[in-house]
């Protein structure tokens, strides 16, 4: 079966000999291939239902980037961005060539960036139907007159079943993602888990943009009624999809966003949730993506005999994922661009439960705890945790998906928060009263209530107050939200014992941004806790 063939083809990334080349299959056509070749189940109502074997989650550690002269000397080098051997690379590659001759693949031409401006086209080529699917869910669809004449600008291989040589080709398993940012190709093994797809996307991006004055950023975004454009930033369980699904506003994009001269536009044309105990109450849009054809389920558990779903169920994985395109998502903006952001929220579950329910920041506190990328885990989330919380410090809120030193992203976030005098604010989604096992989790009503009241600007008049351990402004009331909330050493029963967590929180920031020290402006290096 074949949809659009275009004039640059399979040759072209050192193809031969290929089996049937799927070539830009529609939803239904990849549906009917995934179910024919067993790689996938027709759930009720429609998803398609599929398990990834052992790994049902990213693999950072098998992450590498090719070193190689014409990039090497922008790349972050380090734990995120391992150096791998350019020579290692071509042979690997070449085994992958020669793995594929007489297969079967699929490819989907399709772009990133919601913004024509800055739209960049790719191509995804996967070993499996179902991970197509994937792609074109993820990823913006072409109108059929452009896909002839597509030449992608970089391209991801997927073969799942095509492993690694650990002693042979210098990776640590059989799994392995390279990146060649200067053959701009990244060919992954070893791993069916399509997130490893979105996010070597997303990383190229993260090397491709900042280049262009393009602020590349992990954080979703929404648009008010009046046109007002927020973000917000925050890691996995800070509550940054929930929050930007908000009845009164629209939108824009669940997880990656560029911050151009223009505004503000999404770099995909789907989404990628955690479904695990979504409820229809807490999340009806994103829940009614697992009644709908097209969506992509990966690792629910589902009954094999009424084929109905239970989202409840962390047989596999805590990490079950729905990828679905934005259209299933009501009133979702399109185009997906947006003004220049009015308010900025950096989401942080804190699980010491010191941090306020909401702070205002300057733009250099705001370049502080930006690149700190702060939250706390929590036992019982994570395999080999304890019972007491754990500091989490991801730079940009996405470390394992940048490029470039984060300075870079840190320095053209100032920039553009001064340009456009945008309001930054920090939200603690966390604990409250005291720390996790003692105090109770904000309620999402209460988070709610200050989120909106910042974005409306019923906060602008409130009197503040600053954090005597973190020197942001704190707001003394708003309106729904009892004052005691605001202020988190009111909810402590024990004071002495929040001034002793307080302290130790704001030390661990301190330890963590020396490595920053050097790099980031004085003013925001200056503009951390004072304390501890």
């Amino acid at each position: 079966m074949v949809g659009v063939v275009p004039e640059y083809q399979l040759d072209q990334h050192g193809f031969t000999n290929l089996g049937t080349v799927h070539w830009n299959l529609s939803t239904s056509l990849l549906y009917e291939e995934a179910i024919r070749r067993r790689e996938g189940q027709l759930a009720h109502l429609g998803p398609l239902v599929v398990k990834t074997g052992h790994h049902t989650g990213r693999s950072p550690n098998d992450k590498f980037v090719v070193q190689e002269e014409s990039t090497e000397s922008e790349i972050w080098w380090g734990k995120v961005n391992q150096p791998y051997e350019e020579k290692k690379f071509h042979g690997m590659y070449r085994r992958l060539l020669a793995y594929m001759e007489g297969r079967d693949v699929f490819v989907q031409d399709c772009a990133v960036g919601a913004d024509p401006r800055y739209r960049i086209p790719i191509r995804i080529i996967t070993e499996d139907a179902w991970q197509n699917l994937f792609a074109r869910n993820m990823f913006i669809q072409l109108p059929r007159e452009e896909l002839r004449t597509h030449v992608p600008q970089f391209t991801v291989i997927a073969a799942p079943r095509f492993h690694a040589i650990p002693e042979v080709d210098g990776t640590r398993s059989e799994v392995f993602i390279l990146v060649n940012f200067g053959k701009r190709l990244v060919i992954i093994g070893g791993t069916a888990y399509a997130g490893e797809i979105k996010k070597s996307v997303f990383t190229f991006l993260n090397y491709l943009l900042p280049r262009g004055d393009v602020l590349s950023m992990h954080c979703s975004a929404n648009v008010g009624p009046d046109g007002d454009t927020a973000i917000f930033f925050g890691l996995s369980g800070t509550g940054k999809t929930t929050l930007s699904a908000d009845k009164g506003r629209n939108l824009i994009g669940d997880d990656e966003h560029g911050w151009s001269d223009h505004g503000i536009f999404n770099f995909e044309g789907g989404c990628y949730a955690k479904m695990i105990r979504l409820s229809p109450e807490a999340e009806p849009d994103i829940y009614e993506t697992t009644r709908k054809f097209g969506t992509i389920l990966e690792n629910v558990m589902m009954d094999a005999n009424t084929r109905r779903l239970n989202l409840d169920d962390d047989g596999l994985t805590e990490n079950t994922r729905g990828a679905y395109p934005l259209s299933h998502i009501p009133g979702a903006v399109v185009p997906s661009v947006g003004d220049h952001p009015k308010n900025i929220l950096m989401l942080t579950c804190d699980a010491f439960g010191v941090m306020p329910p909401i702070a205002a920041l300057t733009a250099d506190q705001a370049g502080y705890y930006f690149l700190s990328g702060y939250t706390a885990k929590v036992a019982g989330t994570e395999k080999d945790m304890g019972n007491e919380p754990q500091a989490t410090f991801s730079t940009c809120f996405g470390a394992p998906f940048l490029a470039l030193p984060p300075t870079r992203y840190a320095d053209l976030l100032g920039k553009k928060v001064r340009e456009h005098k945008t309001k930054c604010w920090l939200v603690n989604t966390g604990w409250s009263g005291g720390p996790f096992g003692v105090g109770s989790r904000m309620k999402i009503q209460t988070t709610r209530a200050l989120i909106r009241a910042a974005l409306s600007g019923k906060l602008d008049g409130v009197a503040m107050k600053p954090d005597p351990f973190f020197g942001f402004l704190v707001p003394e009331s708003c309106e729904g939200v009892p004052s005691d909330v605001l202020q988190p050493r009111n909810t402590w029963a024990d004071k002495e014992a929040y001034d002793r967590q307080a302290k130790e929180l704001a030390a661990r920031f301190s330890e963590n941004f020396k490595q920053y020290e050097g790099m980031a402006p004085r003013e925001v290096t200056e503009s951390g806790p004072k304390a501890g």
